[in-house]
């Protein structure tokens, strides 16, 4: 892929009190804009706006709300529900017996509302029989594409991180397929995150954490439109997939001979990763891939030592 974006710039510390606005700027008597259709859905999901007002850093206009529990929904792209995670907050709010941390919410394409953080608090209420969730419905609806670069609290793994981006990205495709690649990169995080994505789409168990800091060197957004660009990276992902099967092969020799480790396969892709002597500039992702795909099939197992693997790290091989 062609035309790689820049990568983004962390801000610099700002001096203290200088950006947004002070309490009593965002106090808002109605709403307007979006702000007023969002109150429109709110109430007619059977809702009500119990607060409205300016958020304190970028101005937007944000609703206070009350909304009935069958009527949210996670979005479709967030990482899968923890049943312990759930079980346990549910818990938690039956004991204080108060909900007090509000969902984010966004009024969903086809009615009702998404909330893109929130699916465990949103399955603890309703374990807990709630009729209603306290919500701050954002009107702008992209919010919910901006949310992964949000949570920050809860570090997610490699796999669910990577199947949000790339469920996130398959929305945005239907959404708005035109608009380049790269316009999105703040939500994504990084192109080899999606790659990795559409690999655990077809492989549960995929061990993408040997791939990751190869990927990371190779794989970079475009100014393609969405639609064509993923259409690379599922070609891309076909040719991980296809080298792990080999490295995977590999791997089984290794353990038949009673070589025994975690990082086998991190191992077996260091040996055959041509990035490692390589500063400045990579060669194209074909070119690796198809480089490693050329030394696995000459791996010589019976070379291997027990003390070879002493000095091996990276990811183990359960790690998904």
């Amino acid at each position: 892929m062609a035309n790689r974006a820049p990568a983004g710039r962390r801000p610099r510390k700002a001096k203290p009190r200088t950006k947004g606005l002070d309490p009593a700027q965002c106090r808002l008597e109605q709403s307007e804009g979006s702000a007023a259709e969002a109150t429109t859905a709110v109430e007619k999901a059977g809702g009500c706006v119990v607060g409205l007002y300016k958020d304190p850093l970028g101005g937007h206009q944000t609703l206070l709300s009350i909304l009935p529990i069958d009527k949210v929904e996670p979005t479709p792209f967030q990482r899968d529900l923890s049943d312990t995670h759930h079980k346990r907050l549910a818990d938690v709010i039956s004991k204080t017996g108060r909900f007090l941390d509000p969902v984010i919410a966004v009024v969903a394409p086809d009615g009702g509302f998404w909330t893109p953080n929130g699916r465990h608090r949103l399955e603890a209420m309703r374990r807990l029989g709630a009729k209603s969730i306290t919500a701050l419905v954002v009107p702008e609806r992209e919010v919910a594409w901006q949310i992964l670069a949000l949570n920050t609290e809860k570090a997610h793994n490699l796999k669910e991180r990577s199947l949000e981006v790339i469920r996130i990205y398959r929305g945005l495709v239907e959404e708005d397929s035109s608009r380049p690649e790269s316009g999105f990169a703040f939500y994504l995080d990084h192109a080899a995150l999606v790659t990795l994505g559409v690999c655990y789409e077809r492989v549960a168990r995929f061990g993408g954490g040997a791939y990751h800091s190869i990927l990371r060197r190779l794989d970079n957004f475009s100014d393609e439109p969405l639609r064509s660009a993923l259409k690379h990276h599922e070609k891309r992902a076909t040719m991980v997939l296809d080298l792990e099967e080999r490295v995977a092969a590999v791997v089984k020799k290794l353990k038949e001979r009673g070589l025994v480790s975690p990082y086998l396969r991190s191992f077996v892709v260091a040996r055959i990763n041509p990035l490692r002597w390589i500063k400045g500039d990579a060669p194209s992702f074909e070119d690796v891939l198809k480089t490693m795909h050329e030394r696995v099939a000459k791996f010589n197992v019976e070379k291997i030592k027990p003390q070879d693997l002493a000095g091996a790290a990276g990811p183990p091989d359960e790690e998904t």
